[in-house]
């Protein structure tokens, strides 16, 4: 099990969030690849895409998009025992049983959810080449494969280093992915949010380190376990790692994350080390984790079609298990409550299913992302900072997160500018009408608005030789591109 199964808990609804849970023994080939299919519901058909990753610690990687709902990156449960396959997704009460056949090209079974059961046959997706290769051409800029040590933990973090050409030293940031055991790329089907990102800013002066979560990819380490509060000191260990570059000027290394990893940015910002030079936010919390779980749960299962009284349902189970959690400090005790409660719930678990689940719920990282105040140490951060969301960002709403970090950096008299951007989903996708052809298909791109803001404001905060005029610091007209809430401050500690 990976600390990302105990982010999709049965409840926690980040859209763009990823879930691995304890699988059966893997296959002797194990699922890899993106399957497609319609969904039939009451007056239409939908298209489901499951995407599977297995990761080496013998667990999957796992999500679902529902492009027509808006719906992306929705935590997956995997299971899987011979060619028999277990899909759930706890947070939308959805679930998939089936068949793996035709040697993994189709999974056939039935789909269930509240008020749908239903047969369902999923398709292997076969990638455009061209978008396959669109990140392996030669770049205008050097690249290279980097490893370094989180001398907290002793872990080996392998990464991606881009530098722009040129003498140097240039300004620099760290990429910090959302919950979830992500690669360097964050890669969803057919996009690349941190390639594309770290591309765009190589080219426009900044020198850029993504790497491999705890345990995936090239990197060391088990991801199951570490809180948000843990993923801090990798932070910090690429910090240091980026400082010692001879391109790399060392007081002017920032962070930049998505979703948690904003979070561990924040926090990163207000610790007791050395200070990143900036941190720019993309959909950063603002919200205690209950609220967000709380809130995302609810704002799925509308989604999907539950009527009012399936979701109270779903969000009363859901506070009575948090309240047994933070009530029994004793992780066997409070199992066995957690269990008794979710297999009497009506929520479709089995015995074995709910004490599963209860492990889950139980884990260090959801003991601290319940009690997680995003805003608790923004008076001690040291930085700039520059918070963005999108206005399609169904997982993390800007009033409810991005509004309330501005005003606890403003209060606490800190410097912070925000933005919201029109038609921009959690994964900083420009809407889709904005999107390029790739083999005659849309081909999904980082919102070229945000990448335009996201640079010219790391030019201004590092003074990059020959940036882009910097951002301005008065209140700028109504845009329907992009408009700015609240207005910028610009008053320093």
């Amino acid at each position: 099990m990976t600390r990302f199964i105990q982010v999709a808990l049965f409840f926690l609804a980040s859209i763009i969030q990823f879930s691995v849970a304890l699988a059966a023994p893997l296959a002797p080939a194990p699922l890899n690849g993106q399957w497609r299919g319609p969904l039939k519901l009451l007056g239409g058909e939908i298209t489901i895409v499951i995407t599977i990753v297995p990761l080496t610690n013998g667990t999957y990687y796992a999500a679902l998009d529902a492009p027509q709902q808006r719906i992306s990156r929705m935590p997956v449960e995997v299971e899987v025992k011979d060619d028999n396959l277990t899909l759930r997704i706890e947070q939308a009460g959805s679930s998939f049983v089936g068949k793996i056949q035709d040697d993994g090209a189709t999974l056939s079974g039935t789909w269930k959810q509240p008020g749908v059961t239903a047969p369902m046959v999923l398709k292997r997706a076969i990638a455009s080449t061209q978008a396959a290769t669109k990140f392996k051409a030669t770049p205008p800029y050097r690249l290279s494969d980097v490893a370094f040590t989180n001398p907290a933990t002793r872990q080996r973090l392998a990464g991606t280093l881009t530098v722009p050409a040129g003498e140097g030293p240039f300004a620099a940031v760290v990429l910090l992915s959302d919950s979830g055991p992500q690669s360097r790329e964050v890669e969803v089907p057919g996009y690349r949010m941190f390639g594309q990102l770290a591309d765009y800013l190589t080219r426009h002066g900044v020198a850029v380190l993504r790497f491999d979560d705890r345990g995936v990819g090239k990197s060391g380490g088990t991801y199951a376990n570490a809180t948000t509060a843990d993923l801090v000191t990798d932070a910090q260990a690429a910090l240091a790692y980026l400082r010692t570059s001879p391109l790399v000027s060392a007081h002017r290394v920032g962070l930049l994350g998505h979703g948690e990893g904003a979070n561990v940015a924040l926090l990163a910002a207000a610790g007791a080390g050395r200070a990143p030079a900036f941190v720019v936010s993309l959909a950063g919390y603002g919200q205690t984790g209950y609220d967000v779980l709380l809130r995302q749960q609810g704002e799925i299962m509308r989604l999907i079609g539950a009527d009012p009284a399936q979701v109270k349902a779903a969000q009363d189970v859901y506070q009575r298990t948090v309240n047994i959690i933070r009530q029994t400090p004793d992780n066997a005790a409070a199992r066995t409550k957690v269990a008794s409660l979710l297999a009497g719930a009506n929520m479709g678990l089995d015995g074995s299913m709910a004490r599963a689940r209860a492990v889950q719920l139980t884990s260090p990282w959801a003991r601290y992302f319940f009690d997680f105040d995003p805003q608790a140490k923004l008076d001690k951060v040291q930085c700039s900072v520059l918070l963005l969301n999108g206005t399609a960002d169904l997982q993390v709403s800007a009033r409810r997160n991005m509004t309330p970090l501005y005003k606890a950096l403003r209060h606490a008299n800190r410097t912070a500018t925000s933005y919201k951007l029109t038609g921009v989903n959690h994964l900083f996708q420009a809407p889709p009408a904005q999107w390029p052809l790739v083999n005659a298909a849309p081909q999904a791109v980082f919102s070229p608005e945000a990448l335009k803001l996201v640079h010219t404001w790391i030019a201004q905060e590092t003074k990059l030789p020959g940036g882009p005029l910097p951002v301005t610091v008065k209140r700028p007209r109504p845009s329907r591109k992009a408009s700015r809430t609240p207005s910028t401050a610009r008053t320093r500690s």
